[in-house]
């Protein structure tokens, strides 16, 4: 199947028992780097990241023919890899027995870890200033900065109103602002 595959045909192949198998590795070629990355900027750790990403994609395995089609594909695929996401750090968390706040300065720790990590750098202090924020905003500050998402695809998928989801954005970008102005 082409990459560029439109997702009722993936979704009508799906429900094919002959060619329910590649259709769902379509709907993982044309998914699966973004949905990567989404996960990543909340994760952090290229490991961990894959582990969500398979669990993730398990979970669509398993859903995919009961998708109801009241969103689309991508909204939906977006949904679970947000929850996988969330669940993870929260597994995280109560794993450690540590407070949010300490998982949060421990994602700081692995990003200063990498080999390529440069303080100075503007990618780098953004990168921070992004760990730095409370895990909704950093949601929705990756989800609106790096995947371009439309407020009202998110407010789908994190279902939340659209104005709150502003609000959380504009004080997102208003403390990775002062983050990088003042490190």
């Amino acid at each position: 199947m082409a990459l560029q595959t439109d997702d009722q045909e993936l979704l009508l192949s799906f429900k094919d028992p002959a060619t329910r198998e590649q259709a769902f590795t379509g709907v993982i070629k044309k998914y699966q780097e973004k949905l990567y990355w989404h996960i990543r900027r909340m994760i952090v750790d290229h490991d961990d990241t894959n582990d969500v990403l398979q669990n993730m994609f398990i979970k669509v395995w398993k859903g995919l023919e009961n998708f109801r089609e009241d969103s689309q594909l991508y909204t939906w695929l977006y949904r679970i890899a947000t929850n996988e996401s969330l669940t993870f750090l929260s597994q995280q968390k109560k794993r450690s027995s540590v407070s949010l706040s300490d998982v949060e300065s421990g994602l700081s720790n692995k990003l200063k870890s990498d080999t390529n990590f440069d303080a100075n750098k503007l990618e780098w202090k953004l990168q921070l200033g992004i760990q730095n924020l409370p895990e909704k905003q950093r949601l929705v500050f990756n989800l609106r900065y790096y995947d371009e998402m439309p407020y009202e695809e998110m407010s789908k998928i994190l279902d939340t109103s659209e104005g709150a989801l502003k609000a959380s954005y504009h004080h997102a970008a208003k403390k990775i602002e002062e983050f990088i102005l003042n490190s």
